[in-house]
């Protein structure tokens, strides 16, 4: 089996891509805030074409990885080891693979170990675009309020002039230097899964500036762009088990494989204050209707992969397309979009909803995938108010059925507990739930979940027809089990 390394890569079997460029004439225009398994799989491989065509040399990746984990601290060596190479393989539905070698990303920096060198890196002339893939909820965003939370915990660090630990302090800090320097600020492009991501980059990075200093907060206003954007590919986590199939069926070697569905998707505004690189090589559509293209992702999409992840899990499966075999799981999508969602949705002109949906339920169905539902279950009360909250705000003042909804919630709240309907347990990662919340859920009220932090704004324990059907559902999923119950208010 071949080592990844620059020097191995001409040792590579001829049906693996190789990077078709000169790896060491590449320098970094871009930095990347959160290298995980998405961006590895979808903006890298976008750059990864733009580098095929010369010319754009000098739009290659700087990855920073924030967390100080012994996963975290692993990923930096290898990628050291490995030249900061990695493989991406497509898996497709008829089991078969195509592996390519991604060689965008020239540099990676482990923060915790060394912040000026993140710093000086994002405050170089060189740099011109920022990106960020930190999660839904590492905006930090109070739902309630729709205001940056400056007294967070990790804000206040940053804010106190110590290292930073956040994208936030990282940016605007950098944002600093480049004000002091006589340099352009550098464009802030999210690509997370949140509506109207750029703009809530914007209020965020502005709210951090503000506190920082209000000169600074204004020159980022009047000079910086954070361009709106819709992305969408599925890439699951690689466990051990995954990495040596795919290391044996390439014959490479890579410590940090990613692997991915054939489907991809990014629109974006064409918003850059700093020039950017021919992002259309890959694929990329650079539209005005972005705001369109995310209502359909993040209200049909998105939010079916957390409507079927929960209860899933509680009939006792872990992987996204096994619980897609459950027909009425499929059904229960079904019932989603006719009877809730599409009704709520504007698409794009000329596009088919219908269409969308169908291969939705075709691309979670992908038995090669093996897509991790603990994945999509992780930060579960980011992503439902994410991907659920304006659905059920306007059911609830038009006056419409809530089952759908308070089904989820009542799944999401037996699945805070960690264990199935089979008494197989699973861990449960929750980070934007703090102790009160936690000692809500683990309190004897019935109603606690409709009390917590990241559902205050829904305001739900104040809408009886919401509470009395997420009591009835609960009640029923105690009494007899999740399949059961969802067969009983399928439509």
């Amino acid at each position: 089996m071949i080592e990844l390394r620059n020097q191995n890569l001409r040792s590579i079997r001829p049906d693996i891509r190789l990077p078709e460029y000169d790896r060491s004439q590449l320098r970094p225009g871009i930095v990347h805030i959160g290298v995980g398994n998405f961006h590895r799989a979808h903006q890298a491989t976008v750059i990864e074409e733009c580098l095929r065509v010369p010319g754009n040399e000098h739009w290659a990746i700087a990855g920073v990885g924030l967390t100080n984990g012994s996963t975290a601290r692993k990923k930096a060596a290898c990628y050291r080891l490995q030249d900061n190479l990695y493989t991406v393989t497509e898996l497709k539905s008829d089991l078969s693979m195509a592996t390519q070698v991604v060689g965008a990303m020239v540099e990676y920096f482990h923060a915790p170990e060394n912040s000026q060198a993140v710093l000086d890196r994002l405050a170089h002339p060189d740099t011109h675009i920022v990106s960020l893939t930190i999660t839904e909820g590492g905006y930090n965003i109070d739902e309630t309020t729709g205001c940056f939370r400056i007294g967070q915990a990790d804000i206040m660090h940053d804010l106190s002039g110590a290292p930073p630990r956040t994208a936030f302090g990282f940016i605007v800090f950098a944002l600093q230097t480049r004000l002091w320097s006589g340099l352009q600020p550098f464009t802030v492009v999210s690509c997370d899964n949140l509506r109207s991501n750029g703009n809530t980059t914007r209020r965020a990075v502005l709210a951090f500036a503000r506190a920082v200093s209000p000169p600074l907060a204004d020159w980022i206003e009047e000079n910086g762009a954070f361009p709106n954007s819709m992305v969408d590919r599925i890439a699951p986590q690689v466990d051990e088990e995954e990495r040596q199939r795919i290391t044996a069926s390439s014959g490479i070697n890579d410590l940090l494989p990613a692997t991915c569905e054939t489907y991809t998707k990014w629109v974006i505004e064409d918003d850059f204050c700093d020039g950017r690189p021919e992002l259309e090589l890959g694929g990329v559509e650079f539209r005005d209707d972005v705001a369109a293209f995310e209502a359909v992702k993040g209200r049909l999409s998105n939010a079916a992969h957390m409507l079927m992840c929960y209860p899933s899990l509680l009939m006792g499966h872990r992987l996204v397309d096994e619980g897609m075999r459950e027909l009425t799981i499929v059904r229960l999508l079904q019932n989603f979009w006719t009877i809730d969602s599409i009704p709520l949705v504007t698409p794009p002109t000329g596009y088919s909803v219908s269409a969308f949906t169908k291969a939705v339920v075709g691309r979670f169905s992908n038995p090669a995938i093996r897509d991790q539902l603990l994945r999509v279950a992780h930060d579960g009360a980011a992503k439902i108010m994410v991907f659920h909250a304006q659905t059920i705000r306007e059911l609830i003042e038009n006056g419409q059925d809530l089952t759908r909804e308070a089904f989820l919630l009542a799944c999401f709240s037996r699945y805070l507990v960690g264990v199935d309907d089979l008494g197989k347990p699973f861990d449960v990662q929750e980070p934007q739930l703090n102790d009160d919340d936690w000692k809500i859920i683990r309190s004897n009220d019935p109603v606690g979940l409709l009390r917590i932090t990241p559902f205050h704004s829904l305001e739900l324990k104040g809408s009886t027809r919401f509470r009395d059907r997420y009591l009835d559902l609960r009640q029923q999923l105690a009494l007899e089990g999740t399949a059961i119950t969802l067969e009983r208010i399928l439509v």
